[in-house]
């Protein structure tokens, strides 16, 4: 898809921000530079958190298919495991979502990336270590929209399908 920058005109791109109980996404156009998004759709998946995560990931599972077939994306990205010292357990949770998301989207037939959230955060505000809000308000400003993208999941998902779009850009030129 990407082998020839000059035949690339625009990239459609799901940004994921996966989670046991809300999982956020972001669907971006993005021209051939990646200088210009929009925003196709953005939203939440919420997962019933009181259910046996078998049932939380079949959920998620389902609801992320019916995403993908709605928007048509020709890429999934999706944050990469974090795992602070501290939150081993969370990390470890987590991947399940994750897990989730790679497998929809192969089961799909879609190029799959993976970016690291300080990556996504330093491509979007410019601080590796960005708040929740620096990026609720990065991601308002960049895809031209009214007011800034809440819940802050979807702010998350948005900046990850911007950070992919670059990435991928700019992987194009360097062929």
């Amino acid at each position: 898809m990407l082998d020839d920058p000059d035949t690339v005109t625009a990239m459609r791109i799901l940004g994921i921000d996966p989670g046991l109980e809300i999982t956020g996404y972001g669907c971006i156009d993005s021209d051939a530079n990646a200088v210009k998004p929009s925003v196709v759709e953005a939203g939440v998946l919420r997962l019933a958190s009181r259910k046996p995560m078998q049932q939380r990931l079949g959920q998620l599972y389902h609801d992320l298919l019916e995403v993908i077939d709605e928007v048509q994306p020709q890429v999934i990205v999706v944050e990469k495991l974090f795992a602070h010292y501290k939150h081993v357990r969370t990390a470890m949770l987590m991947g399940h979502a994750r897990g989730v998301v790679l497998l929809a989207g192969q089961v799909r037939g879609l190029e799959l990336h993976e970016l690291a959230p300080t990556e996504v955060k330093k491509a979007i505000t410019g601080h590796g270590h960005a708040t929740k809000q620096q990026m609720q308000h990065a991601v308002m400003v960049q895809c031209e929209l009214p007011a800034m993208p809440t819940p802050h999941d979807v702010a998350d998902a948005l900046a990850i399908a911007l950070c992919g779009a670059r990435r991928l850009s700019a992987q194009a030129l360097v062929r």
